[in-house]
């Protein structure tokens, strides 16, 4: 994907500053997804960076990743894993708690959601610190699954998250940058 694509992509990314407190600003890729150009042309880009990799599955991290998670799993002809916040999934759980830049939270996913061995590609609409993506990590391990990648629309290195998931050896895709948030 080249910078003028990029660059056209970001425009429809809406800043949000002070949300959800003081001090953050908040990429908000709703508005991404309303224009249909840029949605099809985002997961396009995210599906296309792994369509030789050997992926067996994609994980959705819960919400904005179930969105574009669910669409890159279409698109690779793979099936699809929830991770989800706590308390939302019917059967038995595997359970990881993580911290945010501005809390603490809990995501699941079902014991039997990951068959033993499967390469799994992480998904999120946005990597800040890392931590819920750390979290589904360990999940997705726990389940009998791997992690050899994570694609996000976006990436705040400033945050370091994305360089958290290299370091444990997990490539990471953005299609946008964010520097400074």
């Amino acid at each position: 994907m080249n910078d003028l694509v990029r660059n056209d992509l970001a425009q429809y990314v809406r800043a949000i500053p002070d949300y959800p407190r003081k001090g953050i600003i908040f990429r908000d890729v709703t508005t991404l997804f309303c224009n249909a150009s840029g949605f099809r042309r985002t997961v396009e880009a995210m599906a296309g960076a792994f369509r030789e990799r050997g992926i067996d599955m994609v994980a959705g991290i819960d919400a904005r990743g179930f969105i574009l998670g669910g669409a890159i799993a279409v698109e690779l002809g793979k099936g699809f894993v929830a991770v989800r916040k706590r308390g939302k999934l019917p059967a038995e759980v595997y359970r990881e708690e993580y911290s945010l830049e501005y809390g603490v939270d809990e995501v699941e996913i079902h014991v039997d959601a990951v068959p033993a061995g499967s390469r799994v590609l992480l998904v999120d609409d946005l990597i800040a610190t890392g931590g819920t993506a750390m979290a589904a990590v360990k999940l997705i391990e726990r389940a009998g699954g791997t992690v050899p990648a994570a694609a996000f629309a976006i990436d705040l290195p400033d945050l370091g998250g994305a360089k958290g998931l290299r370091d444990k050896g997990v490539d990471v895709f953005s299609v946008l940058s964010f520097e400074g948030d």
